[in-house]
C-alpha cells in the first residue's frame, strides 16, 4: 500500500533553517555576519541556531536564506567539498568581484545576488 507524503510548511521551514545553520558553519560565518546577511537580529540568529526559531517563507529573510544556501551549493561544487578552500575563497579579494572579498559583498542584497550569479556562472563553465 502506497502512502502519500503530506506537505507541511513547518517541514519546509525546518529544512531551510537547518540548511542555513549548516551553511554558516561550513563557510565559517559568525552569528553577527549571518545576522547582517539575513537581516535578522543577533538574538534571532541565536534562536535559529538552537532550533527555537524557523525561517518563514512569507518573510524577506527566506529569500536571503535561499540565496545563501545557493551560494554554498555552487561554491561547494567548485571547491570539491573543501570547507577550508571555500572559506579561503570567501575571504579573499576577487578581481571578478571588483577586487572585493565575497564575504563583504554578501552583506547586501545586491552583493549577495552578484556573488551567487558569479558562482553559478563559474560552475557552469566546462
Amino acid at each position: 500500500m502506497q502512502q502519500s507524503l503530506q506537505f507541511h510548511p513547518e517541514n519546509r521551514q525546518a529544512v531551510l533553517s537547518k540548511a542555513v545553520r549548516n551553511t554558516a558553519l561550513y563557510l565559517g560565518l559568525p552569528n553577527t555576519k549571518l545576522s547582517r546577511i539575513l537581516g535578522l537580529s543577533p538574538a534571532t540568529i541565536s534562536r535559529l541556531n538552537t532550533g527555537t526559531f524557523l525561517l518563514s517563507a512569507d518573510r524577506k529573510e527566506w529569500e536571503f536564506a535561499v540565496l545563501l544556501v545557493r551560494l554554498f551549493r555552487s561554491l561547494d561544487s567548485i571547491v570539491g567539498g573543501s570547507s577550508e578552500t571555500a572559506r579561503v575563497w570567501l575571504n579573499s579579494e576577487n578581481k571578478a568581484l571588483f577586487g572585493r572579498k565575497p564575504v563583504e559583498l554578501i552583506e547586501t542584497t545586491e552583493g549577495l545576488v552578484h556573488v551567487v550569479t558569479y558562482l553559478d556562472a563559474s560552475r557552469s563553465i566546462v
